[in-house]
């Protein structure tokens, strides 16, 4: 399980308009990675939402945000446009980014156990660190939190 103090994963995604997305191209620079179920659900839409109003303050803080699920990049489009998203979106196809990170976990709902992806947020360093995880989140306050974190961080 990815701890502070680990170096990000190098782990390939599909980014926005198909291209290959990994943390190493944001290196030199510090970078959130934000991992969520499912576009278009209720606390999903929200997250997105929250880090959206605050896009222009984390790149005020040298920051890159960067959202990751397993949805499809059609999905990622229609969610994108449908809510004026201004954080970019990758998609997990393979499942290796939510292994690398720990964040595919098994739940349960209704007394039904299977597979999903944990919310989490990971803060990287300049330098390829992670300095800040923050697992199982609360959507209301989280991008806030992780905003002020990431102002902290030189």
């Amino acid at each position: 399980m990815l701890q502070e103090g680990n170096s990000v994963p190098d782990v390939k995604m599909e980014g926005p308009e198909g291209k290959s997305v990994s943390p190493a191209d944001f290196s030199g620079q510090k970078l959130v990675v934000y991992f969520y179920p499912k576009d278009d659900t209720s606390g999903c839409t929200k997250e997105a939402q929250d880090f959206t109003a605050l896009a222009d303050q984390f790149t005020a803080a040298g920051t890159w945000v960067l959202g990751v699920s397993k949805d499809n990049a059609a999905k990622h489009r229609k969610f994108t446009e449908k809510y004026e998203l201004k954080v970019p979106l990758a998609t997990d196809v393979d499942g290796s980014a939510c292994e690398a990170f720990g964040v595919w976990v098994e739940k349960s709902m209704y007394g039904r156990k299977y597979m999903g992806i944990e919310r989490a947020t990971f803060l990287v360093d300049r330098d390829g660190v992670v300095k800040r995880v923050w697992r199982k989140v609360s959507v209301p306050g989280h991008a806030e939190e992780v905003l002020r974190a990431a102002e902290e961080l030189t």
